[in-house]
């Protein structure tokens, strides 16, 4: 049974180049569609902790869903929400989240750079 979990898009460059390396390393893993089954709020809050990330780094600020955010809201008001607000958005459109996110039993790694994948495998 694979102990990891990669959330993935699949219209997404960066989850399909993340996915080959996984399996080009033989890494077993469930991919989850992080549109159809975002992570909770309850999840996201401990992968965020987990990732040792902010909140914000979570962000897939070059996606269409940020955009949307950012013409109902204005930039200004989204950059003085709280980690508590950033969740509750981030857990209400899996579009919004940056991607792929690996989970492992030691981390949580967000986006694809082959070092980090490395070191963790």
């Amino acid at each position: 049974m694979p102990t990891n979990t990669f959330y993935e898009y699949a219209a997404c460059d960066t989850c399909r180049k993340a996915k080959k390396w996984l399996t080009a390393h033989d890494v077993k893993f469930t991919a989850i569609p992080i549109v159809d089954a975002p992570p909770s709020r309850e999840e996201l809050v401990r992968f965020i902790k987990k990732s040792g990330l902010p909140a914000r780094r979570w962000i897939n600020t070059s996606g269409q869903s940020y955009r949307a955010l950012i013409a109902k809201h204005g930039k200004e008001a989204i950059e003085s929400w709280s980690d508590d607000k950033l969740i509750g958005e981030l857990a209400k459109d899996g579009k919004l989240i940056k991607r792929p996110v690996l989970i492992t039993a030691q981390k949580v790694l967000v986006g694809f750079r082959e070092a980090e994948y490395a070191a963790e495998f």
